[in-house]
């Protein structure tokens, strides 16, 4: 088996060599508690070379073909001489822990261009099907050269929420044609968004698209922008003829001097890593106080609580009480 120290890493990713970026991902990945100091000290070495990347989140609900636009939008952009890193979080099953990582055979043209790079990541038991490791591997992708880092979330939940911490632009993806189109999406994500775009804009389609566009239009007069400095504009696009997706670009483009100038851009990234830092920390306590003698209490205080024969706050105290004698 081949071996690799830390230099071979951080060099190879610095280098835009594919094979070991893979590696390295697979290594900041790992839980593995060797892979995670490694990839600590490799993110450390790393870190100078990031931040110059525009980092764009991408949702929408299943069906609204994320894949696609995903495919055709990174085309545009590589064939205006951006770099174009990929990160589709694939939902991991609840019960086997196991994903379906198939967005590779989703977009087989832009898993061969030489400008793009796909990585395909398990959410695991992160909350809102968001991957864990999903910040550090963008940081990575961003040292190795690529200057558009996408990320595609599953669309469900708390992951919306998620992505839009860790993002500079935050897309999301609907189609018409399925009856109420506001009934589709939360208010809660459209209020995140800094750019509605209603695909599948083409054929007998495009009339219903518009028709769309003015409903989401109309609401968005009722709910707050996530920028004083921005307006969130409706477009409507399609992945299949790639009408729109020019203007996509350009309001991405647009988006980023607006911030940029008003000082929000540089504002909101460093509100993003104190949240990053305050999200390690509690992952890192949660991680401790299940290691601990008290998180050892936790199997059997569920069952009496689930049984009825303890209180969750008799439980809860018992835990609390074991805590307060523990050191880190």
């Amino acid at each position: 088996m081949e071996k690799f120290k830390i230099r071979d890493y951080i060099q190879g990713v610095l280098e835009s060599d594919r094979r070991m970026l893979a590696k390295t991902i697979t290594l900041v990945e790992s839980s593995l508690p060797d892979d995670q100091e490694w990839s600590r000290r490799i993110l450390d070495e790393l870190m100078p070379h990031t931040g110059r990347a525009l980092r764009v989140g991408i949702t929408g609900l299943p069906g609204a073909g994320k894949s696609t636009f995903i495919e055709s939008f990174g085309t545009l952009l590589t064939q205006n001489e951006h770099r174009v890193a990929v990160l589709a979080v694939d939902p991991s099953s609840p019960k086997t822990g196991g994903s379906i990582l198939a967005d590779k055979t989703r977009m087989e043209k832009l898993a061969v261009n030489d400008r793009a790079f796909i990585r395909p990541s398990p959410s695991g038991k992160t909350l809102g099907g968001v991957a864990r490791k999903t910040r550090e591997t963008m940081l990575v992708c961003e040292a190795a050269g690529f200057d558009i880092v996408m990320i595609e979330t599953v669309g469900v939940g708390q992951s919306e929420v998620t992505v839009a911490s860790m993002v500079d632009f935050f897309m999301v993806l609907m189609i018409a044609g399925g009856g109420d189109e506001l009934q589709g999406i939360k208010k809660g994500v459209l209020e995140l968004a800094d750019l509605v775009a209603i695909n599948k804009a083409d054929g007998d389609n495009i009339e219903r698209a518009k028709q769309a566009q003015r409903q989401y239009e109309m609401a968005f007069h009722l709910l707050s922008s996530p920028s004083r400095n921005w307006t969130p504009p409706v477009v409507t696009c399609s992945s299949i003829t790639g009408a729109g997706l020019d203007n996509i670009l350009k309001n991405i483009q647009e988006h980023r001097e607006k911030l940029t100038q008003s000082g929000e851009f540089q504002k909101k990234r460093q509100e993003q890593n104190k949240e990053w830092f305050r999200f390690l920390v509690r992952e890192g306590v949660q991680e401790w106080f299940y290691a601990s003698p008290a998180g050892t209490m936790m199997p059997e205080l569920i069952e009496a609580v689930g049984n009825g024969a303890m209180t969750p706050t008799t439980a809860a105290l018992k835990i609390l009480d074991r805590l307060k004698g523990s050191t880190f």
